[in-house]
């Protein structure tokens, strides 16, 4: 007896998923040949030989779906699988792929695909939003002359911020390697200026938005510019005794840590590129650095009340009934209040815009 008539007739595994117009099939059955594909009506037939469960063989299964399906049919072989396309007849999530409420015990979730009704809905809106997108950036490309331009000017913002801040990281991480922790002391003496510099261009960030540049809100992009500017200008500038303190070292490092990395993001979206590994970096390095950042500006803020008190800079005349004056200290201690507010604001954005970024898929097994 030949051996073509000794092959046994077997069924291969089969995975599946779905979006709201389509089914996802897939063979695995690898080296498929003499492939025989066909669709009738509701009820799929496939049959192949080919390497699958049980070695080189034959394999047959047949699928009766749960509503109409389209009759052309999408598939391709190769080494490894047979993946199959089908259009559902009508665009609708199904509540189960087969007519029969029992599945076929060869059928299984494709886990790679698989989505529940709520993620595909949203998969979907992502990308009508994509294409909304597209066709309003490519309107604005044809309408607006001076996007190069507006391009251009955020290009060079941004590069010169990664510059700065890139300056101030590699000095603080190098004097940290020759000199240890005695570098803590004098952090602001050798990277103010350049810190006073960047800080004075962040405002910038705060007009952006305004002016419609960008697409940033204008109060995330104010609490961070406004909170750092008052810990660099009004702690650490007018304060001689707090310019030597440790806890500068740690706010600008912290600082120039994150920025290192939003800066060249920002530069490469400008002219339409990504680097997966950046992009990353961006969305979840601020998870650990900007809740350390903002403590380390407390520790700061709070060191720097009892100085204020004592030299009573920045005081504010009373009436000789009430006392002399009233201490800066207080106005910082209610900053210190609303900078935690802030930092709750600030974290929510960034945790929106991370979600926006790295949409989580649940599974659920049909």
């Amino acid at each position: 007896m030949s051996e073509n008539t000794t092959m046994q007739i077997l069924t291969p595994h089969v995975y599946w998923a779905q979006r709201h117009g389509e089914i996802y099939l897939r063979v695995e059955l690898s080296d498929a040949k003499n492939l025989d594909i066909s669709l009738q009506e509701k009820t799929l037939q496939f049959s192949a030989q080919g390497h699958g469960a049980k070695g080189d063989n034959e394999y047959k299964f047949s699928l009766e779906f749960l509503k109409a399906v389209r009759p052309e049919i999408d598939h391709k072989s190769t080494q490894r699988q047979v993946d199959i396309k089908i259009k559902k007849q009508e665009e609708r999530w199904w509540d189960r792929l087969t007519l029969q409420e029992k599945k076929p015990l060869f059928l299984a979730p494709d886990f790679d695909r698989w989505l529940d009704e709520s993620d595909a809905e949203m998969e979907l809106q992502v990308k009508e939003e994509e294409k909304i997108n597209r066709i309003s950036f490519e309107s604005r490309v044809r309408k607006d002359p001076y996007l190069g331009l507006k391009k251009g000017y955020l290009f060079m913002y941004n590069l010169v911020q990664f510059l700065g801040f890139s300056w101030i990281f590699v000095n603080m991480t190098v004097r940290l390697f020759i000199l240890g922790q005695d570098s803590f002391y004098d952090t602001f003496h050798t990277t103010a200026d350049m810190m006073y510099f960047c800080q004075m261009m962040a405002v910038i960030e705060v007009v952006n938005p305004l002016l419609g540049l960008v697409k940033t809100g204008f109060f995330p992009a104010m609490i961070q510019v406004a909170g750092r500017n008052v810990v660099l200008f009004v702690v650490f500038g007018s304060l001689e005794q707090m310019q030597n303190k440790p806890v500068v070292f740690f706010v600008f490092y912290l600082w120039s840590a994150i920025e290192i990395f939003r800066y060249p993001f920002y530069m490469l979206a400008c002219i339409g590129t990504e680097w997966k590994l950046l992009t990353w970096l961006r969305y979840s390095l601020w998870i650990p650095l900007y809740p350390l950042g903002v403590v380390a500006e407390a520790v700061a803020v709070i060191q720097s009340l009892a100085i204020f008190d004592e030299t009573r800079l920045f005081s504010l005349p009373l009436p000789a009934v009430l006392g002399h004056s009233l201490s800066f200290s207080y106005t910082l201690q209610l900053y210190l209040v609303l900078m935690f507010l802030g930092l709750f604001i600030n974290f929510r954005h960034l945790y929106k815009q991370r979600r926006r970024r790295y949409r989580s898929r649940k599974r659920k097994v049909h």
